[in-house]
């Protein structure tokens, strides 16, 4: 596989086939209708699938069957048979839910059609866990299919996966589908408390926010023999622009979406830079290991985001605002306000993880439908826009963001050849 100074080639048709593909193989079993999908009151049984059974689809699977009484887990579809087992050996082994889990071979679904399988399998909910450049497609699929949906973050990697969401998500709202996000500090207590003494005004109006995520490196998959480029990169996704966004999309999405539903809006523009200063070897694909981005709002405010991922450096995770009466700390290792009246966050609070399964669950029961489509995909555009800007080197708009052309899937979703690994280089990578 070879490296040049360019991020990865538009292939927007490959995208639009691939989506077209599936809706047309679960049309047969969509609810197109706008009433309420059966279940969505008494005590009837819900029936979930899981699509995509690694370290969180396990632990959203656990937490959707924790979250109502009469639910069970009755299919699975992933790429690798081994993660399959692995998740059911998990999940077998909690006694908390066991009796739950009905997942026998012929609803263990494998490929990279296995999604269509499961949603044409008798499911009502489905968890979407997989790498998130197959968030556009199973979604898109499930909605067409009439399944409430729960939806890891990121939700895209590029501009169009953003638009397809949207489109997506207001398809969910007309046939009262729930679509709850794993944007999961929107969900914890705490979070929710200090942002609404926010906007109440305790720290007067936001002018500045900081967002950091500051890390330590991650898992890295040896490659074996008998693997495939395809393979080699789908079992080290993270790594990989097309199908992880970059971290800066993958895991610095969180405080970015904290920073947007402080500001309640979205920036006008973006600029920064980054790069790859110690993950410089093949075995990191072609994401960056840091990044720092400015974002400006239409009124000047602005969010100073940085991102890190490199081991031996301090590690921070949390957003920091500034307003003209005072300031307040954003993190899950404290939340506090310092204006017109300190205050602290004291607690008690639900583990967030299992509060968005209780609420996606709740909104099922009592048929009034939750649908976190618009924050969780402007968010979403708000990390690669930053991604953009720091890829290029360029000031990169709201607008250019939402409406670029550059797709990242691949020729075909199949195991063979992958998209070639290409390092973005500033200055000279374009804003497509």
């Amino acid at each position: 596989m070879t490296s040049r100074p360019s991020e990865s080639n538009t292939n927007e048709s490959s995208r639009r086939s691939f989506m077209k593909t599936a809706s047309l193989s679960v049309a047969s079993g969509a609810l197109l209708t706008a009433a309420c999908p059966v279940h969505a009151a008494g005590t009837d049984t819900l029936r979930v699938g899981l699509i995509g059974s690694g370290g969180r689809g396990s632990g959203a699977a656990k937490q959707a069957l924790m979250a109502d009484q009469n639910v069970k887990l009755v299919a699975i579809a992933d790429l690798f048979p081994e993660r399959v087992a692995s998740c059911l050996r998990s999940l077998t082994a909690d006694s908390e839910i066991a009796s739950k889990i009905d997942v026998p071979k012929e609803r263990q679904f494998l490929g990279f059609d296995a999604y269509q399988q499961l949603l044409a399998s008798d499911v009502d909910v489905v968890l979407l866990t997989t790498p998130p450049h197959f968030r556009p497609i199973h979604l898109k699929a499930a909605i067409d299919a009439g399944k409430h949906v729960f939806a890891e973050k990121p939700v895209a990697v590029d501009g169009p996966g953003v638009r397809s969401v949207l489109e997506s998500c207001a398809q969910a709202k007309q046939k009262n589908l729930s679509v709850v996000s794993g944007l999961c500090l929107r969900y914890d207590a705490g979070f929710q408390e200090t942002i609404e003494r926010i906007h109440d005004g305790q720290i007067g109006d936001v002018h500045t926010l900081f967002a950091d995520d500051y890390r330590g490196s991650i898992w890295v998959k040896d490659r074996q023999p008998d693997w495939t480029d395809m393979h080699w990169q789908m079992h080290n996704w993270y790594y990989f622009t097309w199908l992880s966004g970059d971290f800066n999309v993958e895991q610095h999405v969180h405080y970015l979406d904290v920073c947007a539903w402080v500001m309640n809006k979205y920036p006008v523009k973006a600029i920064g830079m980054g790069g790859r200063q110690v993950r410089t070897g093949e075995m990191y694909g072609n994401i960056y290991d840091h990044h720092g981005v400015v974002y400006e709002y239409e009124d000047g405010s602005r969010v100073v985001s940085n991102c890190r991922q490199q081991s031996g450096c301090k590690n921070s995770m949390r957003a920091f605002a500034m307003g003209s009466a005072g300031s307040a700390l954003i993190s899950e290792k404290g939340l506090e306000i310092q204006g017109k009246q300190n205050w602290s966050f004291q607690g008690p609070a639900k583990n967030m993880y299992q509060v968005e399964h209780d609420r996606l669950f709740e909104s099922i029961r009592s048929a009034k439908p939750r649908n976190d489509g618009d924050y969780m995909a402007y968010s979403t555009l708000m990390a690669i826009q930053g991604r953009m800007a720091t890829y290029t080197g360029q000031e990169v708009t709201w607008d250019q963001a939402l409406n670029s052309k550059q797709d990242l899937s691949p020729a075909a979703y199949q195991w063979g050849d992958a998209p070639e690994v290409t390092i973005a280089m500033p200055g000279v990578t374009k804003v497509i």
